[in-house]
């Protein structure tokens, strides 16, 4: 595993530590700058005359002249995050703070391929800039979090499993983004973008080794090392649903292992166990939905518990308990100070969620010694697309 290799220069070392801490006096960035006073001095100037800084407010003395205290113009620039996902997509505006100007959400359906997607895009991006009358020239581009398997560097969304609309195979989602909206495009997957953007959201400049587990339609997980997203030889963000915790055990839509987690922890699973139990005699739900064993879905599973009916309850909660077991493992490998879970399992209950941490601990070796933090993160439906933009803002240079 490799972490993230770019270097960052003196200058982006101080921008980015003023726009996760700032306000902060010229004394408060000695240690980023690494280089003389003097050289400090003239990075601040620079990048005030620039306009990615403002420096028009006073701290309070330690015993002399207030010193001046510097904090980045969340307006100077902005950028758009696209989280493109099997159940849901979503785009948002957003400024230098992160803070979304403006988003939207819809259903990928059928007819979502990737042509129908680029062009909603491409609407949606002029509609928010038209609302908020920015000028293209202040754009930055558009960072993307995608499902993968991916190919990073090309910009390719290469062969995804499970979209409900054909076409999603070998899809030059850069270039066809950059193409119809004209602004840079820059593409990761969607947890490592998730997690980028909740460390970032935490604002704990300490937290140095976190884990990002995604269980919804699939189950995906990136981790950060030192502060670094930790990349491997191949983008196969989707891995994690193919680590075996039960041998022999079922396997999901005739591919993938035999006993896999996302056999037993994902939408798909949950579809299937329901429909085989209302063949088998268990029909509540067909009685109370009018709908034949098939037409179960998701959307009506959640119906169901949300009414308390007692199969879809057993279902969800041995669904939690299996993905309590696949966390123990990856925490008993990767020992992360934080877990953030995301997707539609763990966000079905409240239950859901405090299932699958409490089996978790239960199984972490050296716990309760050792108790890694869990949380649904801070930027919840957000994360993905805030984190896509985030990391597309960082990499460009200033």
């Amino acid at each position: 595993m490799l972490q993230d290799p770019r270097p960052l220069s003196a200058k982006r070392r101080i921008y980015n530590y003023i726009a996760q801490n700032g306000p902060l006096p010229k004394a408060g960035l000695r240690h980023v700058a690494s280089g003389s006073d003097s050289t400090l001095t003239r990075l601040l100037e620079e990048m005030t005359n620039q306009g990615l800084l403002i420096a028009n407010e006073r701290g309070p003395s330690s015993g002399g002249r207030r010193p001046t205290l510097y904090r980045i113009d969340p307006t100077h620039r902005y950028v758009f995050g696209l989280e493109i996902s099997r159940l849901y997509s979503a785009l948002a505006l957003f400024d230098l703070h992160m803070n979304p100007i403006s988003s939207i959400q819809w259903r990928m359906d059928e007819a979502m391929d990737p042509e129908a997607l680029v062009a909603y895009v491409q609407r949606n991006v002029s509609a928010f800039l038209r609302d908020h009358q920015i000028d293209k020239q202040r754009v930055l581009g558009i960072g993307i979090g995608a499902v993968g398997p991916l190919d990073r560097d090309a910009g390719v969304i290469l062969e995804p499993l499970h979209f409900a609309s054909k076409g999603w195979r070998q899809v030059q989602i850069c270039r066809l983004l950059e193409e119809r909206t004209g602004f840079a495009a820059r593409l990761d997957n969607g947890a490592n973008a998730a997690l980028a953007g909740e460390h970032w959201a935490m604002r704990e400049p300490q937290l140095q080794h976190m884990l990002y587990v995604h269980a919804g339609v699939g189950v995906r997980s990136a981790m950060m090392s030192g502060g670094q997203i930790i990349r491997g030889s191949v983008d196969m963000e989707g891995a994690v649903g193919q680590m075996i915790i039960q041998q022999d055990g079922p396997r999901l839509d005739s591919h993938g292992n035999y006993g896999a987690l996302e056999a037993f922890v994902s939408v798909q699973a949950l579809e299937q166990q329901a429909r085989s139990l209302v063949k088998s005699g268990r029909d509540q739900l067909l009685r109370q939905y009018r709908i034949g064993a098939e037409q179960v879905n998701y959307d009506i599973l959640l119906q169901a518990l949300g009414s308390g009916d007692e199969m879809v309850r057993e279902l969800f909660v041995r669904s939690a308990a299996h993905l309590g077991i696949g966390l123990a493992n990856l925490i008993n490998i990767l020992h992360p100070e934080q877990i953030v879970l995301g997707g539609a399992l763990p966000n079905a209950s409240q239950s859901y969620y405090d299932t699958a941490i409490q089996i978790a601990l239960k199984h972490t070796y050296y716990y309760p010694d050792y108790a890694p933090v869990f949380s649904k993160g801070v930027l919840r439906e957000h994360a993905v697309a805030a984190g896509a933009a985030l990391q597309l803002w960082h990499e460009l240079e200033m």
